[in-house]
């Protein structure tokens, strides 16, 4: 009964915010219709070239929609990208040489980009193999930019492009808006306008009425099985921005002398159209859920980040559980009340690129689709769970009262 009556009090408070976000999946359809009407597209675009996939009318129509939906000067979608991770290492691979330096201006990378630059593993293949250095600028103690260290950070000798991460990934800050992303991007165009400015952009698409491209960054990347394919498309990545950056990202994806001229698409045209389609109401929804779960959980005494009611920036919600047992325990309430799977059981373990046990709960109809609701977390203090996607919140509320019934909720 506790749990019914938290959730009716949380859905009342939330109304003005869900009224809010619905705005805002209006303000982002309008920009993928007018791209879609742009562009005509068609049923003919649905069909798939073989073989190497020369004069793929779809995949080539799509590159140019995405474009102009971020306001970037070219784009490249391809399902060959296995992950965002994929699609960032193209993208830093494209642009680094040998005796560049990456700096990154948000703390430590994402896990899964540790072996990527060469801070773990064996580093063969890694940036660091290549003779590329690595720099970064540490957040502040309460989490925040350290905007003072970011305005001399750059060697003007050496480095050569600038990482910036939107979303929290697995740590306890908050995530960057488009409007702080300008604000880093013109600080760093102050020091030198030749660095290239990178954008991480997984978990952010959408989220707000413009891109990291439509604001200065030069490229950023992402994952298809994230927000931009809307649940629906079964796997890929992007990287968008200046049109000779996104070329030499293609050129590393593919071959030189091929770059982004090829690829099959494998009939997966038709879904990367859909999806894109369905991302901006697909991305409200999931903001919906993590407010959702942020007040009810702020009620029941757990940290949480964002706070309630606080501007969203991606659709990652973070809840201090504090203990290896409730993150187990939460992750597997979810996985319990899940579409797909819910008789499966999360097990902690050891994942490729990520340094400490996750558990994972994703009983989702695109394996590891971020974008419908899912949670996940590394076992390491303090314990936190990450919390993403939802199809709809409605969804998230009766997993909620679910799990509320089952995990000890006195933090």
């Amino acid at each position: 009964m506790e749990s019914l009556t938290i959730l009716k009090a949380a859905e009342k408070a939330l109304l003005p915010i869900f009224s809010e976000i619905d705005n805002q999946v209006k303000q982002n359809l309008r920009k993928v219709l007018q791209a879609f009407r742009d562009h005509h597209v068609g049923v003919q675009h649905f069909s798939s070239v073989t073989g190497y996939g020369y004069s793929d009318l779809g995949r080539e129509t799509f590159d140019l929609i995405l474009a102009q939906i971020f306001q970037a000067e070219a784009a490249l979608a391809r399902v060959q990208m296995v992950s965002g991770t994929h699609a960032i290492a193209c993208a830093l691979f494209g642009i680094l040489r040998p005796g560049d330096e990456m700096l990154s201006l948000t703390g430590a990378p994402y896990d899964t980009l540790e072996e990527v630059i060469g801070l773990r593993g064996e580093g063969q293949g890694s940036l660091k193999d290549f003779g590329i250095s690595y720099r970064q600028i540490d957040l502040s103690a309460d989490g925040q930019v350290d905007w003072e260290a970011i305005s001399t950070a750059v060697d003007l000798q050496k480095t050569r492009l600038v990482a910036i991460q939107r979303s929290c990934g697995y740590s306890w800050r908050a995530s960057l808006s488009i409007a702080q992303i300008e604000k880093i991007i013109a600080i760093v165009k102050r020091q030198n306008p030749n660095v290239v400015c990178f954008v991480d952009n997984c978990y952010g698409e959408f989220v707000e009425s413009q891109e990291p491209t439509a604001v200065g960054a030069d490229l950023m990347a992402g994952s298809l099985i994230k927000n931009p394919g809307g649940t629906i498309v079964t796997a890929g990545g992007y990287i968008a921005g200046r049109a000779e950056y996104v070329e030499a990202a293609a050129l590393r994806l593919t071959s030189p002398g091929i770059g982004s001229h090829l690829g099959a698409t494998f009939d997966q045209n038709r879904l990367l159209f859909q999806g894109l389609f369905l991302a901006p109401q697909m991305v409200g929804e999931s903001l919906k859920s993590a407010h959702l779960i942020a007040y009810v959980f702020d009620k029941l005494g757990y940290k949480v980040n964002p706070a309630p009611f606080a501007p969203r920036q991606d659709v990652i919600q973070a809840v201090t559980m504090g203990s290896r047992e409730k993150l187990i325990a939460f992750c597997r309430a979810i996985q319990k009340y899940s579409p797909v799977g819910s008789y499966l059981d999360p097990i902690p373990s050891n994942m490729p690129g990520y340094h400490d046990e996750l558990v994972m709960a994703g009983g989702t109809f695109i394996d590891g689709s971020t974008s419908e609701l899912s949670a996940d977390g590394p076992l390491r203090e303090p314990y936190i769970v990450f919390c993403q996607g939802g199809t709809h919140w409605t969804h998230t509320a009766l997993v909620l009262e679910a799990l509320l019934d089952q995990i000890h909720c006195s933090p």
